[in-house]
């Protein structure tokens, strides 16, 4: 399988990127993402026999915590190194006969003191791993694997582009007939209300529509301060029972998936509301396959550092139980190691959407009478963060945050 040269470049922002990786104060607070950290130490324990034991494995983005497979292990650095070599130990535990970790931040540094001391201490690392210090995109000599794992996912799943590197190493390094841990992930989408959320980020536009600010007028500024303010996604845990409709899904096969489509990702939904209320934004999550175990990061599930998603809308979209929203989000690579995300919606069974490759502009057409568009923009880089203060109290009514119950039912 080629391999296309990316036309999003991410070269420029390489250096910084590594350097974050590099410090221990941000490897320690992946490893104590326990939720993470365990599931994928159960996937490959109970996958050991079957994937592990006596294969050839590479880990790619080893971090301090290279993963060990049969055979070897190799860890792409420019996976971001998010897990202190802990994958690839565990991968030694489950019998991998070599690991190759392959790490492009100081972090490698790291994990070679490890294996340098196994005379000492760590004994069962001893010659079962080599520290490949470089990105996997200037690797080239290499053995075949039989097993590549990695944890090459951001926030949404894509964000910081790491993915592209394990289909590259997929592509360069994976035998036909070899294994990828993650195989696969999902991205969801969903419809959200909270106007507690929505009203504090209109107060940041607030102070930007004053006219006498110890005499000046920043209200000229008001419009490019909202753009700028509503276009930060909110990183952070939120509450379920705030999800308008049930959730539409897509499919990320990492198995098959080039990095080419990874670089322009369309998601098409239709959403049926379950209650009357007011849209404020789109909330997003993702899910990723280990083997047959799946790591989720939803808001009913466990916590993890990647929490969720949320996509405000700049006007608020008012909707009724039963009807149907149609829309689509669109994510592009950037410069930046990550995405600038467009979106539409359309509430009703009336009106075209625009093509999903040529972004909407309202100003150019007028909205039909009988149903109702939005649109947004966003740039997955310039996020912002903001946890629920969500009442635990699992007697909370949804009209606690403006979401009102139909009397009848469509069953």
């Amino acid at each position: 399988m080629s391999t296309p040269k990316l036309a999003a470049s991410t070269d420029s922002r390489d250096t910084t990127y590594f350097s974050y990786y590099a410090q221990f104060v941000h490897q320690q607070n992946m490893l104590q993402d326990t939720v993470r950290t365990s599931l994928y130490q159960t996937a490959i324990l109970a996958n050991g026999p079957t994937l592990f034991s006596g294969k050839l494995v590479m880990d790619l983005g080893a971090g301090s915590a290279a993963f060990v497979w049969n055979d070897y292990i190799c860890a792409d650095a420019s996976s971001g190194g998010r897990r202190a070599g802990i994958l690839s130990y565990l991968a030694v535990r489950a019998g991998a006969h070599h690991v190759f970790a392959v790490e492009a931040s100081g972090m490698a540094d790291k994990i070679q003191k490890l294996i340098d001391y196994t005379h000492t201490t760590n004994h069962w690392l001893q010659g079962k791993m080599t520290v490949i210090k470089s990105k996997i995109e200037d690797v080239e000599s290499l053995p075949k694997v039989d097993t590549l794992v990695s944890e090459p996912i951001g926030v949404l799943l894509v964000h910081e582009r790491m993915l592209e590197s394990y289909i590259l190493a997929r592509d360069r390094f994976l035998k036909p007939d070899g294994v990828m841990v993650p195989s696969m992930g999902t991205i969801y989408v969903a419809p959200i209300s909270d106007s507690t959320l929505w009203s504090q980020t209109m107060a940041k536009v607030r102070f930007w529509e004053q006219q006498e600010f110890f005499g000046v007028d920043f209200s000229p500024l008001a419009q490019d301060a909202k753009d700028e303010i509503f276009g930060q996604p909110v990183v952070g845990g939120f509450d379920a029972r705030t999800l308008v409709a049930p959730a539409c899904s897509h499919i990320v096969d990492f198995r098959t998936i080039t990095a080419e489509e990874l670089k322009d990702i369309v998601i098409p939904f239709t959403w049926m509301a379950t209650y009357t209320g007011l849209i404020h934004g789109i909330g997003a999550w993702f899910d990723i396959n280990l083997a047959g175990y799946i790591l989720s990061t939803a808001p009913h599930a466990e916590k993890t550092h990647w929490h969720q998603v949320r996509l405000l809308l700049k006007e608020p979209l008012a909707i009724n139980a039963f009807e149907t929203i149609r829309g689509w989000i669109r994510m592009v690579a950037n410069s930046m190691r990550s995405y600038d995300i467009t979106a539409e919606l359309i509430v009703g069974n009336q009106g075209l959407l625009s093509n999903p490759r040529v972004p909407f502009l309202a100003s150019t057409r007028a909205i039909p009478e009988g149903f109702t568009r939005r649109t947004g923009k966003w740039a997955l880089h310039e996020q912002t963060y903001y946890f629920d203060q969500y009442p635990p109290d699992t007697t909370v009514r949804p009209e606690y945050v403006g979401l009102y119950q139909p009397e009848i039912s469509l069953e």
